[in-house]
Formats: structure tokens, sequence, C-alpha cells
């Protein structure tokens, strides 16, 4: 595969494995397209934790996304490292089900159950915390964390648009329309999240921060693929969205807030404050139009699509949790090694009026790897 003209946006680099089964794909993928063994076992105690199985599962799901750089794309659909995706995904998913249940639909109807999902979520006040109390190295990693989803933000979820139609289908290209800056670059929201990156004096390359994220965040963007690459989910990967858009517009306030309060600028805050509107308008459109949409023509599909929202809220539970944990006790929520030390000032907003974004920019630290 030839060298990309701009790494920004992909293909990833190939990240350092975390045991045997990750080690062993990543040695294949270095190498042409050939068998694997067969026979891989894969049991651990904890599939959502386990940073073997989690990394593995991305590396097998990136291939349908923008690659990993040198590695031949026909690994994309080769049978034997599918089957061994295949044997990952039954132990994610069983482990996913028995976390979250198996959702009732309620008599008034999907949309109305959505609601309950969302009312009855009582996880970590993680956005509260960053608005209000997390220090600027505590928001930097938050942000690293995110930088895996929000690249590709929308990629996921549009997997479904193929497999829809009629009312879902145009409930879907309208949220997602947005998403991508209705076609200009620079509104594209994992543009502007790469300005968030670059004010927080962070790497803005794809997949740049993989190997510093753990497996609870890998967990979150590889249940997102597992819905999208497999259409009997197609109800769960909308119902996904369809929560991810319920609870999107609050915490994004406190986002954008929390970093002005650390003294960023508009440009640093554009992001989170483009997602406080537009989510609060996606989120009726994706739990009525949308979700409402498909079941009306599949009604089959109800429970898959509660089961998809359970299953991203329970997730985003962890991972919140996982952040608030570790900064309680004092350390980092990233992967060994620490995070490179902070800029020692941060230019504050409204100091210079007339100065371009560029005139507020922290000082750049190394970046994390």
């Amino acid at each position: 595969m030839p060298e990309p003209a701009d790494r920004r946006y992909g293909p990833a680099t190939l990240p350092r494995p975390r045991g045997p089964l990750s080690a062993a794909v990543v040695e294949a993928l270095r190498r042409p397209p050939h068998d694997l063994p067969a026979g891989v076992d894969v049991d651990p105690a904890d599939p959502i934790t386990d940073e073997d199985l989690q990394l593995t599962l991305f590396l097998c799901y990136e291939l349908h996304y923008r690659g990993w750089l040198g590695v031949d794309e026909s690994w994309e659909w080769q049978p034997t490292l599918l089957a061994l995706r295949a044997h990952c995904e039954r132990v994610f998913e069983a482990a996913v089900r028995r976390l979250v249940g198996t959702p009732v639909v309620p008599a008034a109807g999907v949309a109305a159950g959505l609601a309950e999902l969302v009312a009855a979520d009582d996880g970590p006040a993680l956005a509260a915390n960053l608005q209000r109390r997390a220090d600027l190295a505590q928001f930097r990693e938050f942000v690293v964390h995110r930088s895996v989803y929000h690249l590709r933000e929308a990629d996921p979820h549009s997997w479904a648009l193929p497999r829809l139609g009629g009312p879902a289908k145009a409930a879907l290209v309208e949220i997602q329309t947005d998403e991508y800056g209705n076609g200009r670059l620079d509104r594209m929201h994992a543009e502007l999240f790469r300005c968030t990156l670059d004010r927080l004096g962070l790497d803005v390359g794809y997949a740049a921060h993989l190997d510093a994220v753990p497996a609870v965040t890998l967990a979150t963007n590889n249940l997102m693929s597992l819905f999208g690459l497999h259409r009997r989910l197609r109800g769960a990967l909308l119902g996904h969205l369809a929560a991810f858009e319920m609870t999107s517009s609050l915490p994004n306030r406190r986002y954008g807030n929390g970093l002005r309060r650390l003294g960023f600028d508009e440009v640093a805050t554009r992001f989170y404050d483009e997602h406080v509107e537009a989510d609060a308008v996606h989120e009726q459109i994706a739990a009525h139009d949308m979700c409402g949409g498909l079941v009306r023509v599949e009604p089959a599909l109800a429970p898959d699509v509660l089961f998809g929202a359970a299953a991203g809220l329970a997730l985003d539970r962890s991972f919140a949790a996982h952040l608030l944990d570790s900064w309680a006790a004092g350390r980092s929520s990233l992967r060994p090694p620490a995070p490179p030390a902070l800029p020692p000032t941060v230019s504050l907003v409204g100091s210079t009026p007339a100065a371009s974004p560029a005139a507020v920019t922290p000082p750049s630290p190394p970046a994390l790897v």
C-alpha cells in the first residue's frame, strides 16, 4: 500500500499488541494474506474489558474503515481472519447481552422505550466533572479517549444506510448529513474535533492515540462496528445511535463549558457547541422518525432497537466509571506511558480580542503515543 498523501485521514498505524491473540493478528497483517491457524481459544473472564480481545476486534474492524498502513488490503475479506473475528464477536456480543439483558418494548412503542432507557440511565457524572472540576491533564485524557471515535464520527452508523428503506432511511440521512457537515469539510464533525485536538496540543492524526486507550474505550467503538457490520443487528445500530443522540446535548454543553473554564477559545469548543444545538434536534428525529419509522416497517426489530440503545448506554457507563475512578485514585485513565508534560500556560479567551485563532493556541506538548 503506498504511503498516503495526508496522514490525518488514515490509514492507521498498526498498534502494539496487548496479548497473544492481538500479537498473532498484528504479525499476520504485516505479511501478505495467508490462512491463520484454526482452533483459536478465546475465553476471557470479562470480554468487555479484556485488552487482547478488544484490540483484536479493533484490528479486524479497522480493515473495513480506513485500513492499516502497510497492510495488504486483501486482508479485509481473508476467510480465516473473518472466522477469527466472528469467534471474537460471539464472545463479545454474548457478554454485552448478559450485561444488559433484553429490554421490554412498552405498550407506548419503541420511542417511549428509548425515552425510558435514557431517563433511567444513572451513569457516573463524567460531563459534570469535566465542566466543573477536571484539570487540563484530565480533559486532555478525555479527548484522547474520544478521538478514536470522533475522528471517524458517524461512519459506523452509516453502515445502516444501504440496509434501510423508507422513513428510517430518510431520517438517518438527515442526521448523517449534519454529522458530515452538509458537504463542507470545515463543518464535518470529525474536522471540528480535529481542531479541538490541535487546540489541546494533541496529535491530530487518524487513530494516533490508539495505543493509549484501554479496552473499555475500544469496546465502546467495537460495539458500533459490531452492530454496523451485521445486517441482522441493524435495529440495534439505530437504537445505539438514538441513545447517542438523546444523551448528547447536555453533556456537550458541559464539555464546552469545561474547556471555557480552562481558558480555551471558541475554536477549541466549536465541536461541543455544534452538538448542543444539532443533537437537540437529532434526538427527536432519531427516536420518532428513524427508530419509530424502522419499527413501523419491521415491527419484529423493536426489541433489537432497545437492546442497541441499552448496550450503548451500558458501555458508556463503564467508560465514564473508568475515567472517574482513575482520576479519584490519582492515576491516569490512559495506558502507559504516561501523558506528556502539559503546556506551562494556556492563553485566556478574551485576553486579545482581535487575535486570530492561532494566537490563542496553547503551546503544544509532545503528542501522546
